[in-house]
């Protein structure tokens, strides 16, 4: 049976479980400012990566995309034996943005 997450996101989507993850990292921004910088850098990669230049306008980022990117980006990190360290590395700086993206683009409230 394929029901819908709590969160009206689609079976299977990996948004919900990033976000719970990572989303209390963006409370950080407050005592660390250049965190911001680099958390908005990777969120400017991947939506350059979702949303090439000649689809970038006007045109929002789909909740879809953002959940295949995760999908592949965290296999990858499975298959290298990734963990999650205390600080920051490219792969936590990287999910903290995926949930920035989801925060700003609402991407689990529609």
């Amino acid at each position: 049976m394929d029901a819908a997450l709590p969160d009206g996101g689609p079976p299977g989507c990996p948004l919900p479980g990033v976000a719970a993850a990572f989303m209390p990292r963006l409370s950080e921004f407050a005592f660390e400012p250049g965190l911001v910088a680099a958390v908005d850098q990777h969120a400017a990669h991947v939506r350059d990566a979702l949303l090439p230049a000649q689809r970038r306008a006007g045109e929002a980022l789909r909740r879809e995309d953002l959940g295949d990117y995760v999908l592949g980006f965290t296999d990858w990190l499975a298959e290298h034996g990734w963990t999650e360290p205390v600080g920051h590395d490219f792969a936590t700086l990287r999910l903290t943005a995926v949930c920035w993206l989801i925060r700003e683009h609402d991407l689990l409230g529609r």
